[in-house]
């Protein structure tokens, strides 16, 4: 039986690394709103990695320890690769700064997004008013302005070492396998921190405007 005391001690200091980098992002014109707002950080990052298994949580938090003492900042990063969908002439300038990926992990990443955009789809029609406050899905919706789920989780995922993303693959195989739509889980925790006591009453109060 997994020891849930270890697995919130790891999703608490997954959270709290990301926060520090989060809110340590350059942004022209100064810090933006969002990276003085850890209450709607902690909530969506904790929903993003509370369905993780502890292998995968622990080998995440190493990702940003390691990156820490190594003077690199993991959520600048995963913004920069995102400009290769939403900016790609901007990002060909800065391309050279970002670390290369082996062809294990691009293919895992394409592997992992398959089964995640799937998920979202079926959410998409499933709850509609929830999924319409979000992200655009795939990639192709992409502007300079508007960057898609598809486009922010590759960008995420490149971020994580191979040992991470082959652990986190696993995972998603696994909840697969058992027929749980993973993004589901997310979304439930989420809406249920913003004081929503299910998905089905989100989406209808959102429907009516409340």
């Amino acid at each position: 039986m997994p020891n849930m005391t270890k697995k919130k001690d790891l999703i608490a200091k997954v959270v709290s690394a990301e926060w520090k980098m989060f809110a340590n992002v350059p942004n022209i014109g100064g810090k933006a709103s969002c990276q003085e707002d850890y209450n709607t950080f902690e909530i969506n990052r904790y929903s993003q990695v509370m369905s993780w298994s502890e292998a995968t949580l622990d080998s995440y938090l190493n990702d940003l320890i390691e990156a820490e003492e190594n003077g690199r900042n993991l959520v600048t990063e995963k913004y920069a690769r995102m400009m290769q969908s939403t900016s790609p002439s901007e990002y060909a300038a800065i391309e050279h700064l970002i670390p290369r990926l082996d062809a294990e992990v691009l293919a895992l990443i394409e592997k992992i997004l398959e089964i995640v955009l799937k998920w979202e789809e079926m959410l998409a029609k499933k709850y509609p008013y929830i999924l319409r406050r979000g992200r655009q899905i795939h990639s192709s919706d992409d502007t300079p302005f508007a960057t898609s789920l598809e486009a922010y989780l590759r960008g995420e995922l490149a971020t994580y070492s191979p040992v991470t993303i082959r652990l986190y693959y696993e995972d998603v195989l696994r909840q697969k396998s058992e027929n749980v739509n993973g993004s589901e889980v997310i979304l439930q925790h989420m809406m249920k921190r913003y004081g929503f006591n299910s998905l089905e009453e989100a989406n209808e109060k959102l429907k009516a405007g409340v």
